[in-house]
């Protein structure tokens, strides 16, 4: 055994990649038994649009499909690209979503149950090895009824709801954040590498990060603001 992962062990995975048509922003959420699940699954660059890899993960995928998102290709379009491209598509499961809100899902033949996605005008959501289609579903419906929420919280939401409807029969041990807005680095990077309860880890490590998100984009441009130390008692979160 490695931590909680034996060799033979095959990884379940949900997520929902998504963009905000208020802010223009885009970003992913994920949840997985496999370790370090956020640097291997996700990827979002601003203005551009976001895409999730599981399944049977090929980063490759999620890399070139940037570049096309990039180059202007649709969410449709990177699709069909990227299953003429890769022998093994029947073993991966993808999402995607493009600078318009468009959006595009594959789900493999050899990938395993319960397997399956949902995907709509800003948001794309799927699953793997899940309990059942009750995750997807948990997860387009909380994602569509916190439309108000910034794009983070939404997602993690969509994400909690995922869990809470079952998620993965293994349970969830990494887990992670990502979103982007205007700048060439993200608002948002937190992951859970590998916990017994990520989702709820990944909560807690937002909850903390939260107050100083904004904060970490203006530091960037005017390093003379106070310090973070200064921004949290102004907010009344130390003495």
């Amino acid at each position: 055994m490695i931590g909680p992962f034996s060799l033979g062990h095959t990884y379940h995975t949900f997520s929902i990649a998504a963009r905000c048509p208020r802010t223009r922003m885009f970003g992913v959420g994920i949840a997985t038994s496999s370790i370090a699940v956020g640097a291997r699954c996700i990827y979002a660059k601003a203005g551009v649009g976001a895409i999730a890899t599981q399944a049977s993960t090929d980063p490759r995928l999620g890399i070139t499909g940037m570049k096309l998102l990039e180059m202007g290709f649709s969410a449709s379009k990177v699709l069909a690209e990227l299953m003429t491209s890769d022998p093994y598509i029947a073993k991966r499961q993808l999402s995607i979503v493009d600078k318009d809100g468009r959006t595009a899902c594959h789900t493999g033949a050899d990938t395993r149950e319960w397997r399956g996605h949902q995907h709509g005008v800003n948001y794309a959501a799927a699953a793997n090895m899940v309990v059942g289609e009750r995750v997807v579903k948990a997860m387009v419906e909380c994602f569509e009824a916190t439309a108000m929420h910034p794009l983070e919280e939404r997602l993690l939401r969509a994400i909690e709801a995922g869990h809470e409807a079952g998620g993965e029969a293994a349970g969830e041990h990494s887990a992670g954040l990502l979103v982007v807005d205007r700048d060439v680095f993200p608002r948002v990077d937190l992951r859970v590498d590998e916990h017994v309860t990520a989702v709820a880890e990944l909560r807690r490590i937002f909850e903390v990060y939260k107050p100083l998100i904004d904060y970490f984009q203006e530091r960037a441009v005017d390093p003379t603001i106070p310090s973070e130390e200064e921004k949290l008692r102004a907010q009344g979160r130390l003495r």
